[in-house]
């Protein structure tokens, strides 16, 4: 079972989930935003180097340990390193107090029915079992869909919940990450065949049973309520999905009981060229705004 007391923070503490998981495909436009062109380094070994520093940096800001962040998306490599020499979960669980998750997919296949599905995951056993012996409270598994199309949104989240399975047998929390894109004519058509097939297999769960959601910002203002409220769901939280941090934050906050998990939106307006403090000041704000969006209850 997962960590009780990671279990309840997660459940009830008043924050959001940092997204800090980009892995070696969004990398570099990750560094980009972050004012790090490709030219200023010649490998992956220095780009994933680079995003470290970056994470580091977000990680070490006193904003990031105010208690307005009750978790954090870490890839993998980001897992397997150490900040002041000090295992990057274990940072986060003890110098931060925050949760740690790690993302576990390894990309998406070629679109088919206007959706991707995941990839196989080689060694997802001995993934999570080395994820579980780091301090890692769950994980973070992401498809996309493209189209309101019923077979392919059914597959979707029944390869989900498959692995979802899996990552609760090794005593892990899964984070189910079906990813309605935000720009498609269809998306709440989209959202209504999504929500059906979730709470279908979310019924068929054991009693003893719990997942998360990540979803995309919904059309409709607390479309996703009943699964905010379903017994085998711990907490939904929300992607940005390409909004920037103002739009989001004000979607979210129309959204009763779904809290953010953010990547760019939260490392929007910050740069290496910036100093400590006017990064600090930066993130601090970011960080403001995000909690308060997330607990905010404003009426639809």
């Amino acid at each position: 079972m997962p960590n009780a007391q990671q279990t309840e923070q997660i459940s009830k503490g008043e924050g959001f989930i940092a997204a800090l998981d980009q892995s070696g495909g969004s990398t570099p436009k990750a560094l980009r935003l972050y004012g790090i062109e490709e030219s200023e380094y010649s490998n992956d070994t220095e780009m994933f180097d680079l995003i470290h520093k970056m994470r580091t940096r977000i990680i070490k800001s006193p904003a990031f340990s105010s208690g307005k962040v009750i978790g954090a998306i870490l890839f993998e490599q980001t897992m397997d390193r150490e900040i002041d020499g000090i295992a990057t979960a274990t940072y986060l669980n003890e110098k931060c107090g925050v949760v740690p998750f790690l993302k576990i997919d390894k990309g998406l296949e070629a679109e088919e029915n206007g959706v991707q599905l995941l990839k196989p995951i080689p060694g997802v056993d001995a993934l999570l079992d080395r994820a579980r012996e780091a301090g890692i409270f769950g994980t973070k598994e992401r498809s996309v869909i493209s189209a309101a199309n019923q077979a392919g949104i059914a597959a979707v989240v029944a390869q989900q919940f498959d692995l979802a399975a899996t990552v609760i047998k090794h005593g892990l929390m899964p984070i189910i990450e079906p990813e309605v894109t935000i720009s498609i004519s269809d998306k709440a058509e989209a959202e209504a065949i999504l929500r059906s097939e979730i709470l279908k297999h979310l019924d068929a769960l054991p009693a003893d049973q719990q997942v998360m959601l990540k979803l995309s910002l919904p059309t409709v203002a607390n479309f996703y309520k009943p699964l905010v409220d379903h017994p085998r769901v711990l907490k939904v939280v929300a992607l940005s999905g390409g909004y920037a941090r103002d739009e989001a934050n004000a979607i979210l906050s129309k959204n009763d009981g779904m809290i953010a998990s953010f990547s760019r939106a939260l490392t929007e307006g910050m740069s290496d060229k910036q100093s400590d403090a006017e990064f600090d000041a930066a993130l601090a704000s970011a960080i403001d705004s995000i909690h308060a969006a997330s607990l905010a209850h404003e009426p639809a």
